[in-house]
């Protein structure tokens, strides 16, 4: 596709050769949990195995069970499948050495993914990229990666984590999505491109959608054309809903900045980001 995605915050990550969007790991990743599959006590032991037996070639080669590590970055996942005793002897180990023990992954399989369906979602506890325990100003709250805008020189495209709220009296939720700091399109309005922050599938299609948007400015620009997926919003709404509120409230200045970028840093993503960036905590954000 000859188009390269640079990154400004997070590490950089592997793609496949013709689409920049689909990313296929990293050098690093970290080992937030680990867990164990017994085959006599594990509620769903056979619907949570299936995912190894999905493939051309069935992986299920431990009927007895298995010992976990999962795996996550800022973009990728994976779940290693191995010998129980394996993944007791890496807790010692782990827990003796302060959190830098390894372990052999010849010695089991690997699946890109962290499983997802029946058994698994009651298994894996939710997992933030950001926490507290690592100094984050909260449990799912701080930047997650970012890249540089391939037209507008000093933009990116950012992907964070925060709480919002769905809708306006509904309660704070943990949420994930991107912002373009070139055309400052506020994703709550475009369907999709919000998610629940349960995990790093929802982390991962977030970066895959801010890498879309990356591709879709490189070769379409920052317009309101109708083909770039990287388009500011009209610049005339603004300015009538300045003059009804100018009428309504009997006012002799602008209520709202009266730009885009201008609005969205004080009330758009923009205002929420700066927050992240400065160590804050954000309001829950409604869009």
């Amino acid at each position: 596709m000859g188009i390269k995605i640079k990154n400004t915050y997070g590490q950089p990550h592997h793609t496949s050769e013709n689409n920049p969007t689909h990313v296929t790991g990293t050098e690093g990743y970290r080992l937030p949990l680990t867990g164990f599959l017994f085959a006599d006590t594990t509620p769903n032991f056979k619907d949570m195995v299936a995912i190894l037996e999905s493939g051309d070639v069935n992986l299920h080669t431990r009927p007895e069970g298995y010992g976990l590590i999962f795996l996550e970055s800022e973009e990728h996942s994976i779940t290693y499948f191995g010998p129980i005793e394996q993944i007791e002897r890496y807790r010692r180990e782990n827990a003796e050495s302060d959190g830098r023990a390894t372990f052999d992954q010849n010695e089991g399989v690997m699946i890109a993914r962290w499983p997802q369906g029946r058994g698994w979602d009651e298994f894996i506890p939710r997992v933030f990229w950001n926490s507290e325990k690592d100094d984050a100003v909260a449990d799912g709250v701080g930047l997650v990666t970012a890249f540089e805008h391939p037209v507008t020189p000093g933009a990116e495209v950012i992907v964070y984590e925060f709480e919002g709220k769905w809708l306006p009296k509904s309660d704070p939720t943990p949420m994930v999505t991107y912002h373009c700091t070139a055309c400052h399109l506020d994703t709550f309005h475009d369907s999709g491109h919000v998610h629940g922050n349960t995990g790093p599938n929802d982390r991962r299609w977030a970066a895959r959608q801010a890498r879309q948007h990356i591709v879709s400015a490189a070769k379409y620009g920052v317009n309101r054309d109708g083909q770039s997926a990287c388009r500011p919003a009209d610049p005339q709404m603004l300015r009538v809903v300045n003059e009804v509120a100018r009428d309504k409230m009997g006012l002799s200045r602008n209520p709202l900045p009266s730009t885009n970028d201008a609005y969205c840093a004080v009330k758009g993503p923009c205002s929420l980001i700066r927050e992240l960036r400065a160590g804050v905590k954000p309001a829950p954000y409604r869009g």
